[in-house]
């Protein structure tokens, strides 16, 4: 969207593009840690996380340690790349990392801190290009960014629900309850809503917009038919979300293209 904006080359698309593919992966994989680590008792007390390798004890808590201080320092190196103010934007986004774990254990929506960790990579992004965050146009992508975290992540914990229950341990797929469908397709709804707004300031054309109705459609469909008490559903409906980001970035992307062809 910002190289859309500021009409960037297309190798500043692709360059930045393979970056934060890279270094998605390398936080992602840190966050797991982070979060293996502070559950290793609940997961071995989970059916579906006790064969993670802490909580199986493959792994120490100090193999665990040392792997996670690896993976910080390469993502921190990765950073360092970027100009100062995005390395400070992301720097700042840690917290929030290591903040997570323990949202499960005092408050009911665990689920919106772990979609302000995802999210953040919308301002870091643009930021990375721009030099800059214009937070009347992002902002909207970024809380479109965390309700549609909220939406999915809420779907993939309900066959957790349970023994989260039995734990005391707290989650948005508790709090729903019975209502789950339809709050999902309410924050759904809000998700697809906001990144359409983001896209109306950001002055994009309708191949942005005709890619935001076919991941809304598509997730509608996943909504509608997942059963909440299978867990291989779960499992599919979560795999199937990345379909909505793909379907966002490919009507930006023919977006983009069109108005560098023009």
């Amino acid at each position: 969207m910002t190289c859309y904006a500021l009409s960037a080359p297309m190798t500043t698309v692709w360059t930045y593009l393979g970056f934060f593919l890279v270094a998605s992966h390398v936080f992602h994989a840190a966050g797991c840690v982070v979060n293996d680590m502070w559950d290793k008792d609940i997961d071995a007390a989970t059916s579906r996380t006790c064969t993670r390798p802490l909580a199986a004890g493959d792994l120490s808590m100090f193999q665990a340690f040392i792997f996670l201080i690896l993976q910080l320092a390469l993502g921190t190196w990765l950073f360092m790349q970027l100009n100062e103010y995005s390395l400070a934007l992301g720097l700042s986004s840690l917290g929030l990392v290591v903040l997570y774990p323990a949202m499960k254990r005092i408050n009911d929506w665990p689920q919106t801190v772990l979609g302000l960790c995802f999210s953040w990579g919308a301002l870091l992004g643009t930021a990375s290009v721009a030099g800059t965050v214009d937070f009347d146009i992002y902002i909207p992508l970024f809380m479109g960014g965390v309700c549609w975290t909220i939406a999915y992540s809420s779907s993939y914990a309900c066959q957790d629900r349970d023994e989260y229950v039995k734990n005391g341990l707290h989650s948005t797929a508790i709090v729903f309850g019975d209502q789950i469908r339809p709050l999902l397709f309410l924050f759904t709804f809000v998700a697809c809503s906001l990144v359409s707004y983001a896209g109306i300031l950001n002055g994009h054309g309708f191949p942005f917009f005709i890619g935001v109705a076919l991941g809304a459609l598509h997730l509608v469909g996943l909504i509608a038919r997942i059963d909440f008490e299978d867990k291989e559903s779960c499992d599919a409906s979560l795999f199937g979300n990345s379909w909505f980001g793909f379907w966002v970035w490919a009507g930006a992307m023919a977006d983009y293209v069109l108005r560098m062809q023009s």
